[in-house]
């Protein structure tokens, strides 16, 4: 009898597979057949597409429909085949004529009313339709910003089913006006936010609820850390601030998203796709353009940082701080197996999750910064503190940050208490976030003028074999830096990641290559160990 077919897109993790919904409507009893593997609200949508469709104006077909989702062997899931399903039953009955949807993908959740509400993950399916060939997409007005952030193809935001087919059907389009009052929160924007996954899990905020920005001037004293954090954002290196409480690593960690270049066209269309699935993507702002800060509490579990979830995996914290930071507070009050499950993302970029429903890889290159007390009390490396901690409990403590997750980790610097002096203005006012940020802008464009034609961005990124045969530093430089190898000080990892913020340093210092005091540097900020080699913030002696 009749036969469409529209376009939708199945995401998987953050990827998009392109979806052929097929509708055949043939002689028989009245009946609405969805095959092709879908999950539960995916089968609802049978109910939902019917009385959109009536309420809409239009006839249902009183036959025998059958709609199918090719391919069937990927799981498909979610509200936002409705607009799809609609539109190819619509096709099969000839109330539309079925050329005009057959190249169209359609992405959108159906009210009962006929209103077409947003879906999340608008941006990496429209990405995967335009890498498939297509390029007419319709989706939800709301998310019509996001959606063209994707060159090359034409968007079509509609606000009802009603709205569609008066396109389609080349009819005047109807006017439908907002629903919600003026003041109050749209309803419609609802299936965009996940509960419970907004401030604090993703993006970063520009500032406080009283308008003031984190500010690096407002540290007191602490010149070998905000070294270390400069040289972190500068070469986006891994960061542990070890310390007593209130030293000021929290403090730290809080201005470092502010120092921290802006993200490239092709970094923040990475990020706003990973928010856009996760549902943490700020509605009215569809381009994410700072880098985001996200900072579990340490009762996270494993699934929660790597990712997880029923059916396919959903992303983690450590994809929504990917191009961004991930800051681990208590660091060793984290369970033990979610701190190793971080080394895989940590030297790849991206994580794989493996579970019965399938296998997702999630991008996770992110800069991690975490925060540590030398024991339970904090007040170990304290003299006359008064430390009750017995050894053993400092020792396992410590322990929890295992030996492979620290030799990922670039720079170690020990946080001495705040004196006196500092505090009370009298050390003098350390430098300002502009001030850092421009030093930072600079070594990072250095850094990218020396990694054109490369697939790395950044000084963390550059395998050790590159710095060892192409980037080299200036002859006789490594020679302290072997001779801690020798000495069982450093690995073959860690030799390598001590070139890799030589190498910010001499950015930072707008040198060409790095030398012996620039190895002497990193030394200091990886091993510890007082080399001479740091005067004051940022300027290796």
């Amino acid at each position: 009898m009749g036969f469409a077919r529209a376009c939708s897109v199945a995401l998987v993790g953050v990827e998009g597979v392109v979806v052929e919904v097929q509708a055949d409507l043939e002689a028989g009893v009245a009946a609405f057949t969805l095959v092709g593997l879908p999950d539960k609200s995916l089968v609802e949508s049978r109910d939902r597409v019917r009385a959109a469709v009536v309420n809409s104006g239009a006839e249902w077909p009183q036959k025998k429909l059958t709609v199918g989702l090719s391919p069937a062997s990927v799981p498909k899931g979610g509200s936002g085949f409705d607009l799809a399903v609609a539109c190819a039953v619509l096709g099969a009955a000839e109330r539309i004529d079925p050329a005009s949807v057959a190249d169209v993908v359609m992405i959108g959740e159906l009210g009962l009313d006929g209103r077409v509400r947003p879906v999340r993950g608008v941006l990496p399916a429209v990405l995967a339709a335009a890498e498939a060939g297509y390029r007419q997409v319709v989706v939800p007005e709301q998310t019509a910003g996001e959606a063209a952030l994707v060159p090359g193809v034409s968007v079509l935001g509609v606000r009802s089913l009603r709205q569609l087919i008066a396109v389609l059907c080349d009819e005047p389009v109807p006017d439908e006006r907002q629903a919600h009052d003026e003041g109050r929160p749209d309803t419609m924007l609802a299936g965009l936010m996940v509960p419970g996954a907004g401030i604090g899990t993703g993006l970063a905020r520009a500032g406080q609820a009283d308008g003031h920005l984190p500010d690096l001037a407002d540290v007191a004293g602490q010149e070998r850390p905000r070294m270390a954090l400069e040289v972190a954002a500068a070469g986006g290196h891994h960061l542990l601030l070890s310390g007593p409480p209130g030293a000021g690593k929290t403090m730290l960690a809080e201005r470092l998203p502010a120092i921290l270049p802006e993200l490239t066209r092709k970094e923040s269309l990475e990020v706003t796709a990973v928010h856009s699935v996760a549902g943490i993507l700020p509605p009215g702002e569809p381009l994410v353009s700072r880098p985001p800060y996200c900072a579990p509490h340490h009762s996270a579990t494993m699934q929660s940082l790597i990712g997880g979830g029923n059916g396919l995996p959903r992303p983690g914290a450590v994809s929504l701080a990917h191009r961004g930071i991930l800051f681990l507070d208590e660091a060793p009050e984290f369970s033990v197996r979610a701190l190793d499950a971080l080394r895989q993302p940590l030297e790849s970029g991206h994580v794989v999750v493996a579970r019965s429903a399938g296998v997702v890889r999630l991008p996770a290159r992110f800069l991690m910064m975490l925060a540590a007390n030398p024991c339970p009390c904090g007040r170990h490396s304290l003299s006359g503190a008064g430390c009750e901690c017995p050894p053993s409990a400092v020792r396992r403590y410590q322990a929890r940050l295992s030996g492979p997750l620290l030799d990922r980790v670039d720079l170690r610097v020990l946080v001495d208490p705040v004196r006196r002096e500092d505090l009370m203005g009298q050390g003098g006012r350390g430098e300002s976030t502009a001030v850092v940020a421009a030093r930072v802008r600079q070594a990072r464009a250095r850094s990218a003028e020396r990694l054109a034609g490369t697939v790395w961005s950044t000084n963390s990124e550059v395998p050790g074999h590159e710095l060892r045969t192409r980037l080299v530093a200036a002859p006789g430089a490594l020679m302290e830096a072997e001779r801690d190898m020798e000495r069982g000080l450093l690995t073959a990892r860690g030799l390598d990641r001590v070139l890799r913020v030589a190498w910010t340093v001499a950015d930072l210092r707008g040198a060409d290559r790095p030398d012996a005091s620039d190895i002497a540097v990193a030394l200091e900020l990886r091993t510890g160990i007082p080399r001479g080699a740091l005067t004051n913030a940022g300027t290796p002696s």
